[in-house]
């Protein structure tokens, strides 16, 4: 993984400690964008943040994906009227700027400029994690999928909780950093990290395109 700003003494605790160990890389891969909606790629909404690069490093390797048949899952948080109006949702008491991603709402249309096709999958969630409370486990199982790279936002939040479900879903777990982002760089390096210690191989774009290829040349 590409440097985070670590200090090598929780480097070695964390060596020591047995973890960083590589992620078997599976040959029926899917990609699974999480949440970039509009709500947090542009910064005109509570939530969101200029993630031009992490939607431009998305879509490359999408199209990079597409010659393999690799399957696209992108997902959304959306919250119904109803759902606000009863303040059902304990997440939103804590990040009450959510509160914006109403259904219907422009906030959680996928943002415009990814390269997404009408038959790719669009899971939309309530929490965190896009397998919390979705189908999105047994879409993957049944597609016969044993890899999940995970892209999207943010990467302190749900990228991580995805991360995480993924590997205890059964499936190995690859990010490409450049393909995801967050709010602010403290938190995002400080989960690159995390991920990459315990749950999956945070790797480059240029590596995800390159094991992308080797999948469509076979």
């Amino acid at each position: 993984m590409a440097e985070t700003g670590t200090d090598s003494t929780t480097t070695d605790v964390y060596a020591r400690a047995g973890f960083g160990g590589e992620v078997r890389r599976g040959h029926r891969p899917a990609i699974v964008v999480v949440d970039l909606s509009r709500g947090f790629t542009e910064d005109t909404h509570p939530c969101g943040a200029d993630l031009t690069d992490v939607v431009t490093a998305t879509s490359t390797m999408i199209e990079a994906a597409r010659p393999a048949g690799v399957p696209v899952v992108f997902t959304t948080i959306a919250y119904t009227q109803a759902e606000l109006a009863v303040d059902a949702v304990r997440w939103l008491d804590k990040a009450r700027g959510m509160r914006a991603l109403r259904e219907g709402s422009d906030a959680v249309a996928l943002d415009p400029r990814l390269p997404v096709r009408d038959d790719d999958p669009l899971v939309v969630k309530k929490g965190a994690s896009a397998f919390f409370g979705t189908p999105l486990a047994a879409m993957l199982a049944g597609l016969g999928r044993d890899t999940i790279l995970v892209c999207g936002a943010t990467t302190s939040g749900c990228v991580r909780a995805t991360a995480v479900d993924a590997v205890q879903s059964g499936f190995s777990v690859l990010v490409p950093r450049e393909c995801v982002g967050d709010r602010a760089p403290g938190p995002h390096e400080a989960n690159l990290f995390d991920i990459h210690a315990k749950y999956g191989d945070v790797i480059g774009l240029g590596e995800a395109r390159t094991y992308l290829a080797g999948l469509a040349a076979a």
